[in-house]
């Protein structure tokens, strides 16, 4: 009697510590987005970002007063780079060189770009110049169960969830796919997203690309969070049972 009912409670443990397969795989449905179009996002341009911008023209040394070149010395490193950047400020403008204080409100920076290069070519500054406007300090933080979790960055204009998940080292067994929380700050609000991996739903949606600074959280799955207590995985757990089945009989022996 007493060997069933330890067989009885192993099976029980086995029955509750597994996951299903619907818990574990991604975009379960995704053969409904097959040929669907791709929606690509712009971002506005935010404080505290940092902006390389290159302006060029037939004449190169016409274009030395517009090009904040003074740390560089040549280097390519995203490092020496952001040194030779513009940073936003809290009230979304920049300090460029000759033209002075300028707004980058509600512009994304291809609009900036197109922006400044009317601005020179019309008052005067250059003939028929070239503006390349970049964003060169996107990053995006992922914790919790995660194989990798830290801040990221990125030079694409568009990455995806996905893409930023696998930067990470991809979900660890224990993430809950369900839901993928994404803490979005864009234009003094803060948004926050669930996205189910599991599903392919998301994939049209808003947080299907990831915007600089967004906070990606995979929450640990609910078997992960009951084994977080006292009795902290299947096999101790097995050993307290087989410890209590054991005293119970030799003291009922």
């Amino acid at each position: 009697m007493m060997f069933k009912t330890i067989v009885f409670i192993c099976c029980l443990m086995l029955v509750f510590s597994c996951s299903t397969k619907k818990e574990i795989l991604y975009l379960q449905d995704v053969d409904q987005h097959h040929n669907t179009e791709i929606r690509y996002t712009t971002t506005t341009i935010q404080p505290n970002d940092i902006l390389r911008i290159n302006v060029s023209a037939l004449i190169p040394e016409s274009t030395i007063p517009y090009n904040n070149v003074t740390t560089n010395n040549g280097g390519n490193s995203l490092e020496l780079m952001q040194l030779d950047g513009y940073l936003v400020s809290e009230t979304l403008t920049i300090n460029f060189p000759v033209l002075g204080l300028l707004s980058v409100a509600d512009m994304t920076t291809q609009a900036f770009s197109d922006f400044l290069k009317h601005k020179l070519e019309s008052e005067g500054h250059l003939k028929n110049p070239s503006v390349n406007v970049r964003l060169i300090n996107s990053k995006v933080m992922v914790l919790g169960e995660v194989n990798s979790p830290g801040t990221y960055n990125f030079t694409e204009q568009n990455i995806t969830l996905l893409q930023a998940l696998a930067n990470a080292g991809d979900l660890a067994i224990t993430g809950k796919r369900e839901d993928i929380t994404v803490i979005r700050e864009t234009d003094g609000l803060r948004k926050i997203g669930h996205v189910d991996l599991t599903s392919s739903d998301w994939l049209d949606g808003e947080f299907s690309y990831v915007k600089p600074n967004d906070v990606i959280i995979v929450n640990p799955s609910d078997p992960k969070v009951k084994s977080a207590g006292f009795v902290g995985n299947l096999p101790t757990l097995f050993s307290v049972v087989s410890l209590v089945l054991t005293t119970v009989l030799l003291i009922t022996n």
